[in-house]
């Protein structure tokens, strides 16, 4: 692991053990919790050359393992996760000693979150280069056939709305195949919804030590939203990168 120092809270000179960057970014119950990881560069872009591994550090790295490896699910949209090459998530000794450690199970689901259909193609590497089934987040205006096909490839497909998917539905439908730490890897489109919708509980987000210019999108994409109040929770260094944890505050009842 890099060496990664803890500056907020204030915290020892020395750089983080395994065990200690652990503990800080494991979920801190058994709740229904969902977290948003996305990486940045320091002028705000959110990928170089369509993907995102191009703004990546190893302490950013470092932190992304952890966001999976002491997940119940990984959560992305069909596009990132055509874009990004996701699979399923596979067995490394890294991961079977830490989910061994923290007591869950061997490894995490997959969900893919979709409402046209058009970015998952029955083919998809996140669909058929798995060990536990993916998990299709969808609705009923997508096709029956290629609902079908997603099925025969081996997918749990599960209707969660009409004409798009209703991402509190979805959510629920998560926690009720016990699946309650839920760790996000984007894109900024489902990121956006899912704000909007007061499902975001953690932002992690890697500042990245780059500049970048050009037409690259922002970490979240949506219809807009009044401004969610986000408390910060600590803030890790190395290799000349920042990585921040936020609490998403609740809203001030009326």
């Amino acid at each position: 692991m890099s060496m990664i120092h803890q500056i907020f809270p204030a915290a020892d000179a020395g750089p983080l053990s395994t065990e200690q960057l652990e503990r800080l970014y494991a979920y801190p119950d058994d709740r229904l919790r969902l977290s948003v990881n996305f990486v940045s560069s320091a002028d705000g872009a959110v990928e170089v050359a369509g993907s995102s591994a191009g703004l990546s550090t190893p302490p950013d790295r470092a932190v992304l393992d952890l966001g999976t490896d002491l997940a119940d699910v990984v959560l992305v949209a069909a596009g990132t996760a055509a874009a990004e090459g996701f699979t399923g998530v596979k067995h490394n000794d890294r991961m079977d000693d830490r989910r061994r450690r923290f007591g869950l199970s061997e490894l995490p689901s997959t969900a893919v979150v979709t409402s046209s259909g058009k970015s998952l193609d029955p083919s998809a590497p996140v669909l058929t280069d798995t060990v536990v089934p993916t998990i299709v987040l969808t609705c009923e205006s997508v096709p029956a056939d290629l609902r079908g096909r997603w099925a025969d490839a081996g997918a749990e497909v599960v209707l969660t709305g009409d004409e798009s998917v209703d991402l509190a539905v979805a959510v629920a439908a998560l926690g009720e195949r016990g699946l309650r730490r839920i760790n996000c890897m984007g894109g900024p489109a489902l990121f956006g919804s899912l704000a909007e919708a007061g499902l975001v509980d953690e932002l992690r987000l890697t500042l990245a030590p780059f500049l970048v210019s050009g037409e690259a999108g922002r970490i979240a994409r949506g219809a807009g939203m009044d401004p969610a109040r986000l408390e910060l929770v600590s803030v890790v260094t190395g290799d000349d990168t920042l990585l921040m944890r936020y609490r998403v505050r609740e809203a001030p009842s009326s």
